[in-house]
């Protein structure tokens, strides 16, 4: 077997590998269990090391700074929703608790899902059912804010990813 059949075999290994990381990335940005940039960032790195794409040290590491914030973030968001609208720490644990119920309910449940959470744990804290929804409306915010910011970003990396890629 020649070095170049085996490099040939590596790359689009690599390419076919890299574009799995980026869907599952994508889909990961939606999917409260998935860290999608992260995996979205694999994918571009996964190419990085083909022949089909070079990007620069400085690229790489931009976007593995972006990666790392939006990752915590994403985590950091909810919670700052739910105490920006008058949450307890019960409403931050319900909203927590909804997120990983409202995976069974599919997409609506992912939404719902921390908006009620938050909801059930401010009235078992023992809040009126007014303010115990103004958190939950909160935890909303923050869910949708963070799912955003996860989007986006691995809607970048799929640019730039497919952009490398076809113009190899």
């Amino acid at each position: 077997m020649s070095n170049s059949y085996v490099q040939l075999t590596m790359d689009i290994f690599l390419a076919v590998l890299g574009t799995i990381c980026i869907v599952v990335g994508l889909l990961g940005s939606l999917l409260p269990v998935l860290p999608g940039p992260p995996i979205s960032y694999a994918g571009i790195l996964l190419l990085h090391f083909s022949k089909y794409a070079q990007y620069s040290p400085r690229f790489l590491i931009l976007f593995g700074s972006l990666t790392a914030i939006v990752a915590v973030l994403d985590y950091v968001v909810p919670v700052w929703g739910t105490k920006k609208f008058g949450g307890s720490k019960y409403g931050t644990w319900g909203a927590t608790i909804g997120v990983l119920i409202g995976l069974f309910f599919g997409p609506f449940g992912i939404i719902a899902g921390p908006f009620l959470g938050a909801v059930v744990g401010e009235i078992l804290y023992g809040k009126k059912s007014s303010e115990a929804f103004r958190a939950g409306f909160g935890s909303f915010i923050g869910f949708v804010t963070g799912t955003l910011m996860k989007l986006v970003l691995s809607v970048i990396l799929a640019f730039y990813f497919f952009k490398e890629l076809i113009a190899a």
